[in-house]
């Protein structure tokens, strides 16, 4: 594990998504991992496609653009885009890829919207192996799912905070 001066394991966060469009959601969850989790930082993996769901509404460089302009006034979040230089847009990938670049212990943050469908991602039992997976509430989603139910109880983490009643399916109906 890669350790700071003090001798201490270098916490990351990754928010990985489409951000179609990002949102203060995703900067509300970020700014409390953040703090709960006294990360060093957190990336925002900007990726250009969900295989669970439809092409985004905004194209990859725009989302990428706002994404940056929402996070400009904490400068320990960055934005990443990795599918290329990883040959994938899974998690799993992300994560093993971002493990031996950093040697930190990770952190993946989700919703438990997205707890729902863990068990269709691609490893999604192998991820709690490189990650822990920290899970905010979302108005209307219960923390039970297949995934919960199946790994590890010490490799999931259960935020305590506001619900979020955003989301960028909700966002776009708008537009």
């Amino acid at each position: 594990m890669k350790k700071n001066k003090k001798g201490d394991c270098i916490k990351i966060g990754v928010l990985g998504g489409t951000f179609d469009p990002p949102h203060k959601g995703h900067l509300y969850i970020s700014k409390v991992a953040l703090k709960k989790l006294k990360l060093k930082k957190i990336l925002w993996a900007v990726t250009k496609k969900n295989p669970l769901k439809n092409n985004p509404y905004l194209k990859l460089n725009e989302r990428i653009k706002l994404s940056k302009e929402i996070t400009k006034e904490n400068k320990k979040i960055s934005i990443k885009y990795f599918d290329e230089k990883i040959g994938s847009s899974s998690t799993f990938n992300l994560l093993n890829y971002i493990k031996k670049k950093t040697k930190a212990d990770l952190f993946f943050l989700m919703g438990t919207d997205n707890l729902k469908k863990f068990h269709k991602w691609k490893n999604w039992k192998e991820i709690s192996k490189l990650a822990k997976i920290v899970i905010f509430p979302r108005k209307n989603y219960s923390r039970n799912s297949i995934a919960a139910y199946n790994l590890d109880k010490k490799d999931l983490i259960y935020i305590n905070s506001k619900k979020i009643n955003i989301s960028s399916s909700l966002i776009r109906k708008f537009w």
